[in-house]
């Protein structure tokens, strides 16, 4: 057989890079009408989808990195010394300023405190849908997770077969995992953080407040932050922007005061048949609840990127612990690679939607859900997917666009005699 070689794409080039010549010499791809390869989850092919499909960005596999490497930066170095340098001449050019855009001025950003609401709505929805989903006999052993690291699995058939263990032991088991039952908090994973009351006069926690604040998951104080009102974990609202004297907040404001146009939006409560009912073991009732979890999650992470480009999320570079706000906190609990350097500090950097929501990635079950778990051997052959989206998935809801070309619906799985003749 001969081996295949990859080849290098010459062709198109991205047209910021292309020549003053030869942009008007070649047509682009959308002039030329080549259309996409790629299909709707309806199944349909017709000029609708393919344009669909192009908006779509593609998305591979994600590759989980080493213990000791430091996760990518969102935005490149660069960028950020350019920003810290613009901050810096401001402020030597006024070093008394008032600051005028929220939400760095301590006030709410009127337009996102809908959508705080309904990333809260969709987040409790998520939660109470998966535990119906894994509260049924079909998928009460669906969830399995390994007992010496990280890993997750969502199918009937039991663990999978890839031998991908880091954890303890695991030389001697040749990477192999030791699969465990998982539940709700597996497949659904959000991190928890500290609780800021006032997030712009007092933006960290010290190690000594670390029992002394509350913690809550990540993405509900994202949208306390973005305006939710909840009971138990109070947060200032300000009427008035506040200071910057030499790179310090300065609060002119008594702490009293509470503007009812600003205040925090409150949710209405639950309907009594909403919370007691209970999903038959129907088909069609089980793909309906499947499909509802589905577009929660989804409306839950649209809704958190579109908090997250106004209100800071700080992760650390080596290790989940997730901070909303400005600044990380300071408490000394990191123990990743290099903790000794940082006496237990954190190496906080800007977050990621999927450090916000901690996504837990695991491998596409192709065909029946029941059948035998993804082997070794064809492991490249196999795509990936959220936790929640593979679930929901199994359980009868279509594949989203988001995902389709991370599941890699459109890969044959060869058998595992035929993966020698595979290229």
């Amino acid at each position: 057989m001969i081996p295949v070689r990859r080849v290098r794409r010459l062709w198109p080039w991205p047209e910021q890079h292309l020549p003053r010549h030869a942009k008007t010499c070649f047509p682009s791809i959308r002039s030329a009408g080549i259309a996409s390869s790629s299909t709707s989850p309806r199944g349909g092919g017709g000029v609708d989808d393919e344009e669909a499909a192009e908006q779509t960005p593609y998305a591979d596999v994600p590759r989980r990195g080493r213990r000791w490497e430091r996760k990518p930066y969102p935005t490149p170095v660069k960028e950020l010394i350019r920003r810290a340098k613009e901050e810096r001449w401001a402020r030597l050019a006024d070093p008394c300023r008032r600051l005028e855009h929220p939400p760095a001025n301590g006030l709410l950003v009127p337009d996102l405190v809908p959508i705080a609401l309904r990333v809260y709505s969709a987040w409790r929805f998520l939660l109470r849908g998966l535990a119906r989903l894994l509260a049924l006999p079909s998928f009460h052993a669906a969830v399995h997770r390994c007992r010496f690291c990280e890993e997750l699995h969502v199918g009937r058939g039991g663990g999978h077969l890839v031998r991908s263990c880091e954890g303890p032991g695991s030389a001697a088991r040749s990477g192999a995992h030791a699969w465990a039952w998982g539940g709700v908090r597996d497949v659904a994973h959000l991190p928890y953080c500290y609780h800021l009351h006032d997030r712009v006069g007092k933006p960290r926690v010290g190690h000594k407040e670390r029992h002394l604040v509350p913690r809550l998951p990540a993405v509900v104080e994202l949208c306390v932050q973005a305006g939710l009102d909840l009971e138990g974990y109070p947060a200032r609202r300000r009427t008035k922007p506040v200071y910057s004297i030499d790179g310090r907040i300065v609060d002119f404001e008594p702490e009293e005061s509470t503007s009812p146009a600003l205040a925090a939006g409150s949710l209405p409560p639950i309907a009594p048949s909403e919370e007691e009912e209970e999903v038959g073991s129907g088909e069609e009732q089980l793909r309906e609840v499947a499909g509802r979890t589905m577009e929660a999650w989804l409306e839950m992470r649209a809704g958190a990127e579109r908090l997250m480009e106004k209100y800071a999320v700080q992760t650390c570079g080596y290790c989940p612990e997730v901070q909303v706000g400005a600044k990380g906190h300071k408490v000394r609990m990191c123990r990743a690679a290099g903790h000794q350097f940082r006496a237990g500090l954190h190496a906080w950097q800007e977050a990621t939607v999927d450090d916000l929501l901690g996504t837990a990635y695991v491998w596409h079950v192709k065909g029946d859900p029941g059948g035998a778990p993804p082997a070794n051997e064809v492991k490249r052959y196999y795509g990936k997917a959220p936790a929640v989206v593979e679930l929901c998935v199994q359980a009868g809801a279509p594949p989203p666009r988001l995902y389709r070309s991370m599941m890699r619906l459109d890969v044959a799985l060869p058998g595992l005699d035929e993966r020698d003749l595979v290229a």
